[in-house]
């Protein structure tokens, strides 16, 4: 799988902001030490941008920027043989078709190295008019399933089940998981008592008053 085949999996841009919402939410209610969670959404990243990402801890990661003009996804996996320390510069055709109004984020700080070397092996965008996702023109390295981290980086953008989740958060955090529970959260409707009980008892609703203004999840 590569960054291609990615674009032709991904939902549009409302869909896919909302899914990052609700991964974010259910991860937050299932640990409520947010330096250990995975995914996360800052609704107020900036004035004018929301953040989605993934960071596994190990040095792999992924960002989404949400904005007026559309979406950017930068993800890196540092296993990758598309990694841009093999040669200190990104893999040619990652990122040398990103549109202008997207180029800020190619070189943001945070998604680079203290060089500004841009950490990334994939990289996807859509403009807000745009009928599809796009990535660069790439020939990527040959004898490897996953290329580019792509596969792996990007498991539960593609594959949005609650089921997909679930699997995720029980091998992550080694505990079951209610998958009612967790349909409740990944439709975005508003956390109940007994939702949030379900998936972990020992957090409550009040508990999470921060990180549902942090996400932007829908209040009841």
């Amino acid at each position: 799988m590569t960054v291609h085949d990615i674009a032709r999996r991904l939902p549009g841009i409302p869909a896919l902001r909302d899914h990052c919402r609700a991964l974010a939410m259910a991860e937050a209610v299932v640990n409520p030490e947010e330096a250990y969670r995975r995914h996360r959404f800052d609704a107020h990243w900036s004035d004018t941008e929301e953040l989605a990402s993934m960071d596994n801890g190990a040095g792999d990661d992924y960002s989404i920027v949400f904005s007026a003009a559309g979406a950017y996804i930068r993800g890196f996996d540092h296993e990758s043989p598309m990694s841009p320390y093999v040669d200190d510069r990104p893999w040619p055709g990652v990122l040398d078709e990103v549109p202008e109004v997207f180029r800020p984020y190619v070189t943001e700080p945070a998604f680079s190295e203290v060089e500004g070397l841009p950490c990334v092996t994939a990289c996807l965008w859509r403009e807000s008019a745009d009928d599809a996702w796009r990535a660069g023109t790439i020939r990527f390295p040959e004898g490897a399933d996953d290329p580019d981290g792509s596969g792996y980086l990007f498991e539960l953008l593609v594959d949005r089940s609650p089921e997909a989740f679930r699997g995720f958060a029980e091998d992550y955090y080694e505990r079951p998981v209610d998958a009612a529970a967790v349909r409740h959260v990944l439709a975005l409707r508003p956390l109940t008592d007994e939702v949030v009980a379900a998936l972990n008892p020992e957090v409550s609703l009040a508990d999470l008053a921060d990180d549902i203004a942090r996400i932007g999840y829908p209040r009841g």
